[in-house]
């Protein structure tokens, strides 16, 4: 963790310490830099081995004053829709990480004290009694295209940005297949029935700790019934639709998906081109 190579990610209260020249980049430290926080037994996880072979780790930085005068701190999520695609997902798998020791610092088995283990990736009850090993959960969550020929489902939440329509999604439920879960999500939210489910693509989301599974659902119904709870509006777009609305993902004064680095962009996109 010391190796004079060793290359630091800081994360402070879960943003990424990012450099803007030339583009957002993550700001990569080495270990005189970081060496006060270290010694302050701050978290520390091994992210892997960067092309050249050099140990990278993501280190939390705290919750006090940022703790370098270069550089800034940003929003995982809003760095990941700009920086590069091997950035963002360096800054998933460290913010994810981070953010788990920091909700496990107690054993939930019977609320002791815990350490992290195996360089980040568990942690362990310090009480004799129990030495419960606890490990970082991935949560399933579905996020489906609903297609009807030429027309795609579309829903918004009240919380979107402008102008921003997207898949339905929902979190997969004990016991349920990723085809329930689609069937059953978007029955709930739209009142639409799904037959034939296929897989798509997938995408982990850090926030804090979800998989999305990207499907493509047939539907065998198109009258709407939205859950005015989970949605502000739903509706079906048709093809041309679609393709102005992924290419407008910038504009707020127009009807658009959500940014590239999004999945439900994606899927958008594969439809668009037969996939």
């Amino acid at each position: 963790m010391r190796a004079p190579d060793a290359r630091y990610l800081a994360l402070h209260q879960l943003k990424a310490g990012m450099q803007t020249a030339g583009g957002l980049t993550i700001r990569w430290r080495n270990v005189a830099e970081v060496a006060e926080i270290l010694g302050n037994g701050a978290t520390v996880v091994f992210l892997g081995l960067a092309t050249d072979s050099r140990p990278c780790f993501a280190i939390d930085a705290g919750d006090g004053p940022p703790p370098f005068e270069d550089g800034r701190f940003v929003d995982v999520r809003a760095a990941a829709t700009t920086c590069p695609g091997d950035d963002a997902a360096i800054l998933a798998q460290a913010r994810s990480l981070i953010d788990w020791h920091a909700r496990h610092r107690f054993c939930a088995v019977c609320g002791h004290l815990t350490e992290p283990r195996e360089a980040g990736y568990s942690r362990q009850c310090l009480a004799e009694s129990c030495k419960a090993q606890h490990f970082p959960r991935t949560d399933p969550v579905t996020i489906m295209l609903v297609v009807d020929g030429d027309k795609v489902l579309l829903g918004r939440q009240a919380r979107f940005l402008p102008g921003v329509y997207s898949a339905l999604a929902g979190f997969v439920e004990p016991g349920e297949t990723i085809e329930e879960a689609v069937r059953r999500e978007v029955k709930e939210e739209a009142g639409i029935e799904v037959g034939r489910v296929r897989y798509h693509s997938s995408q982990p989301w850090p926030f804090p700790s979800s998989l999305m599974i990207g499907c493509i659902g047939e539907a065998t119904s198109t009258t709407i019934e939205r859950d005015a709870e989970e949605l502000e509006d739903i509706r079906w777009f048709e093809r041309a639709e679609i393709a102005r609305m992924v290419e407008a993902w910038r504009d707020e004064g127009q009807l658009r998906m959500p940014a590239p680095l999004a999945i439900a962009h994606q899927l958008a996109r594969g439809w668009l081109r037969g996939e």
